[in-house]
This record gives structure tokens, sequence and C-alpha cells, in this order.
């Protein structure tokens, strides 16, 4: 697959690349990213360059996953990552992480909305599926957000790092109403007062 950008002017969706490694790795000392994401804990700087060229160059190359850094259009800071597993028979899994302080801010939410008219558009998908540990509510409120029907909670249904935990399962459907699509923001969306 063709490595393609997306952007809405505020956030800015690029796939990450080496110079990129450092701040992923910084990003990923997160506690909350390594608490709530399948990310390596304890996350070394290796486990970003493979990240980078290894998962995201392969995935990229090979159709099976897109993987964007969220980035803010006005200084190209990397904010977090947003990406698409390929599931087959026009199925995607979404996910994504956003640094500390960028947070609260809307951000991710504009970059679920980019990545979702790309899905359902470019990539011509007739689903989207979504999953989060049980707790992960920042998650959950910008799934919720982009349209996401929150169908199910599985009791221990994920694995992370060994350890088997609860998880929330949703899903969109590309003939779902959507909230909002790109150019077409919420009041709570433009005054910043959503995920």
């Amino acid at each position: 697959m063709e490595i393609f950008e997306l952007t809405d002017g505020v956030v800015v969706l690029r796939a990450p690349g080496p110079a990129d490694v450092d701040r992923i790795d910084a990003l990923c000392q997160d506690p909350a990213i390594q608490e709530w994401t399948t990310v390596p804990s304890p996350y070394a700087r290796a486990d970003a360059e493979s990240f980078v060229t290894g998962y995201v160059a392969d995935g990229w190359a090979r159709g099976t996953s897109c993987n964007w850094a969220v980035r803010d259009a006005a200084d190209d800071a990397l904010l977090g990552m947003v990406g698409l597993g390929m599931e087959g028979a026009g199925s995607a899994e979404i996910g994504y992480w956003l640094a500390p302080e960028a947070r609260g801010r809307g951000l991710m939410s504009r970059a679920v909305d980019l990545v979702l008219d790309a899905a359902f558009g470019r990539l011509d998908l007739v689903r989207v599926s979504w999953r989060a540990y049980v707790g992960n509510g920042p998650s959950r409120a910008v799934a919720e957000g982009a349209g996401f029907r929150v169908e199910g909670e599985l009791r221990l249904g994920a694995v992370q790092r060994g350890v088997r935990r609860d998880e929330w399962l949703g899903s969109l459907l590309a003939t779902d109403v959507r909230p909002r699509r790109v150019g077409e923001r919420s009041p709570a969306a433009a005054s910043g007062n959503e995920g």
C-alpha cells in the first residue's frame, strides 16, 4: 500500500520515520501509555526503532496496517500515534495513544475522524473495530464521540504482557451515521472540550 498523509489543518497524520524514534521512545515512557496499550514495558529506544523501521514500514509495504504519527500542524511536533490494523474482508481495528501534554484538546478526536474518513473512503472498508481495556475512559470517549457503538465487555478477554484484562469492544460501519466528519466540527470540538 502506498503511504499517504492526512490533515484537517490542525493535526497532520504522517507515517513516522527514523527522525521520530527518540520522540516515540520518550513518549512511551508515560505510565498511562504503558498501562492502557500493548507497548513494551519497560520501553527502550530499540523498541521505538523496531516499531518505526519494522512494524510501521512493513505494515504499509504489505498492506497489513497503516500507522500515522499525530502531529501538530503548526509546528510538526509528534503528539501521538493512530493506526489501523487490517483484519481482512473490508475490516480493520483502530488504535491510538497521545502524549500527556496533548490530552484534553480534541486532537485525538480530530485524528480519529481523519482516519475514519480514509478508512471508509480511500481504503473502502466496511467496518472498523475498537478495543480498549476496561477503565480507559478517554479512549472510550474518543471512540464514542466518533460514532463507535460500544457493543460489550469481554471479561478477561484481552492479554497484556501475559496478564488477562477485561476489555470493551466496539464497532463502526461505513453505513452508520457519524456525529462528525472532517470539516464538520461539533461545537465541543471547536472549543477544544473533547478527547
